[in-house]
């Protein structure tokens, strides 16, 4: 059902309140290349949605009150719900970062690792076409000056953490780094109420809304996302759009200006996007036709209301024997938040980083049984448990020339629009390691 006048955002609210479970994929701040659209929908009790557990090893499938262990396998297990559905089913929902047991990560400890929902309603809106310079204007000059208080010493942790990243660095192990961390803030909001101050705080491409509250299977999820992770179209075409290189607007026509082409010129945000592009070509030329991997657009500034960043697009078509999950599964991890070689990478990332990630560095979005796809990377996202504590991941790709308090400073950009969710000095602290740190997935 489309409707074409309604705000969404006026639905929106009443159907968390009434639905256990549904999503929100808010078309509202989306790119040209994006779209405008806005899909809001949820399951009635007999309708199906599937949950991971990364430290058990289980997907579980939901339904009429009842849940069932299906199998070992989020990507698999949705797949074949798709085969034995109806050709116009459409599934919405994420794969967190561990989502792939084959590769090292470690299962998170309060989100399911990933969340699928078959809904039997959706409506779909569409956005009006809204030119933005004026609040890109404004809310480049009120950031600029509100990040002055996000001054000050890196924390001993995360230098130790950067200066081990650099070893791995050079002794050749691994080209780029992303490294990340969490951060909880403790806050009596709804997360409705919540994702609707965020998506005013930061209109993204990929921002939405996923809400599962299931006992023993509890995850909300709220994504102000810039980054495309895959979208695969009805001729099995598929594109990626890596993001590596993020800085600052600035409070004027000219410094902005300044920060756009510093962004565009500097060697290290040009290194780490090219090797970022150089991972996705290699992962695209294993699912795609020969001689169909291409670069459109290769390392080009997009602006948005508080930063600048470096997007590429990597673009192929996929063989006949590859299915649209297995395109998705192949890919994942986005590259952009592993680093360069993936797997040796996330080793290190295992390695150093303190807590899971979670569905942070996941990909969250829809796929469809005739073989479409559209899901961005879980990046300036929360997630909680409904226990009046929301989590965030931030972080950034390390080289050998990155700086410690650059590195920091940045990751600190990345995390303030989401913090200014719960006021101007929201009371953070990290979560505690997991224990044991051996539940590896």
């Amino acid at each position: 059902m489309t409707d074409p006048v309604t705000d969404p955002a006026s639905s929106f609210a009443a159907v968390a309140a009434e639905h256990r479970r549904c999503f929100w994929l808010d078309g509202g701040g989306a790119r040209e290349w994006s779209g405008r659209r806005s899909l809001l929908g949820w399951l009635a009790d007999d309708d199906v949605s599937l949950t991971y557990s990364a430290t058990t090893r289980e997907v579980v499938r939901h339904a009429s009150g009842r849940a069932e262990v299906v199998g070992d396998d989020p990507f698999a297990v949705l797949e074949a719900e798709l085969a034995a559905g109806s050709p116009t089913d459409q599934w919405f929902g994420y794969f967190g970062y561990a989502a792939r047991a084959d590769l090292p990560a470690y299962s998170s400890d309060s989100v399911p690792d990933a969340v699928w929902m078959r809904p039997s309603q959706v409506r779909l809106f569409e956005h009006p076409v809204m030119s933005r310079n004026s609040l890109l204007a404004h809310e480049a000059s009120r950031h600029q000056r509100e990040f002055h208080r996000l001054g000050g010493e890196t924390p001993a942790a995360y230098r130790t953490h950067f200066a081990r990243v650099q070893d791995h660095l050079h002794a050749g192990n691994s080209y780029e780094v992303n490294l990340t961390y969490r951060a909880e803030v403790a806050s009596e909001l709804d997360p409705a109420t919540a994702y609707l101050r965020l998506r005013e705080l930061n209109p993204a491409p990929y921002a939405g809304f996923l809400q599962h509250d299931l006992p023993g299977a509890r995850a909300w999820l709220l994504s102000s996302s810039p980054e495309r992770y895959a979208v695969i179209d009805a001729d099995r075409r598929i594109e990626t759009k890596p993001i590596k290189g993020t800085t600052l607007r600035g409070a004027t026509a000219a410094e902005d200006e300044e920060q756009r082409r510093q962004l565009a010129e500097e060697p290290r945000f040009r290194s780490e996007n090219l090797m970022i592009v150089d991972l996705l070509r290699n992962d695209l030329a294993m699912v795609c036709e020969v001689g169909s991997v291409e670069v459109p657009t290769l390392m080009a500034v997009e602006s948005y209301a508080t930063v600048h960043q470096l997007v590429s697009t990597v673009r192929g078509r996929l063989r006949d024997d590859v299915t649209t999950l297995g395109a998705v599964r192949s890919l994942f991890p986005a590259g952009s938040m592993t680093g360069a070689p993936k797997q040796r990478t996330m080793e290190i990332v295992q390695e150093v980083e303190d807590t899971p990630r979670g569905a942070y560095a996941g990909a969250f979005g829809w796929v469809s049984a005739d073989g479409r796809a559209d899901l961005g990377v879980v990046i300036r996202a929360m997630t909680t448990t409904g226990d009046g504590r929301y989590r965030l991941g931030t972080g950034g790709g390390i080289t050998v020339h990155s700086d410690v308090d650059e590195e920091y400073a940045e990751s600190r950009w990345k995390a303030e629009r989401l913090l200014q969710v719960f006021g101007p000095e929201p009371t953070t602290t990290a979560p505690p390691a997991p224990t044991p740190k051996g539940n590896k997935a």
